[in-house]
């Protein structure tokens, strides 16, 4: 066997699957860096352009390096709710909403196998946290979000605190991932409440969403180990 050979990742399939997740990741950070440059400038075609392409390019990075199907699963279904939020109306935004949702689930049931395979269940203390925070978040805006909207985006929050709070099984990373997602959708939410919002509310929003879709995938990425259950 050669030297060069000898090398994990520099021959086979894995190794071109590895060279190829390089260029994907790059592309995926340029694109997430015009998108918030057009939020910025205002320009709103940048944003329509970009958006839909930032978790394909997520989730063909994490196939490339071997993540769960499930996490490539999440990511694609962020993608549907990207797309179907850009839509200015009320279905779209529970279709959207709704595509998210089922995103979280797979999400909550890769972390559910991450705690069969020896890792560290989430604490309750930090459950604990999370609900206080989601109940005290939703006594305040409750009275400020429309009719028709209340009951869906309650349904939501609890699944996405359940998702942020589960995503500490695959360590920091995922952890720091599910608390920023938790805090762009309460961005999204303060928005359609009209609470008094900051400048370009729409940075805010995209900039810790991608930060939060980043790290999950990091965190899931760091933690996987090679070998894998079929169907992960």
């Amino acid at each position: 066997m050669t030297a060069t050979a000898a090398r994990p990742g520099s021959t086979g399939a894995g190794g071109r699957a590895e060279r190829f997740a390089r260029p994907v990741l790059l592309a995926f950070f340029l694109v997430a860096a015009a998108d918030l440059a057009g939020l910025l400038a205002g320009a709103e075609a940048v944003h329509l352009v970009a958006k839909p392409l930032l978790m394909p390019l997520l989730a063909g990075y994490a196939a490339l390096r071997g993540a769960p199907r499930l996490l490539v699963a999440a990511l694609l279904f962020g993608w549907g709710g990207d797309v179907f939020l850009l839509a200015d109306n009320d279905l779209a935004f529970l279709v959207g909403m709704g595509s998210f949702a089922v995103g979280h689930v797979c999400y909550l049931t890769l972390f559910g196998r991450g705690e069969g395979r020896g890792r560290a269940p989430a604490p309750l203390v930090t459950g604990g946290g999370y609900a206080v925070v989601l109940v005290v978040f939703l006594v305040l805006i409750w009275p400020d979000l429309p009719g028709d909207l209340r009951i869906p985006l309650t349904g939501y929050s609890l699944l996405l605190t359940a998702m942020a709070w589960r995503a500490g099984v695959f360590g920091p990373y995922a952890a720091a991932g599910g608390a920023l997602f938790l805090l762009s959708d309460a961005l999204i939410a303060t928005g359609i409440a009209e609470w008094p919002q900051a400048p370009a509310p729409d940075f805010w929003v995209m900039l810790t969403y991608i930060a939060a879709q980043a790290l999950l995938t990091l965190g899931v990425l760091t933690k996987h180990k090679t070998k894998r259950k079929p169907g992960e």
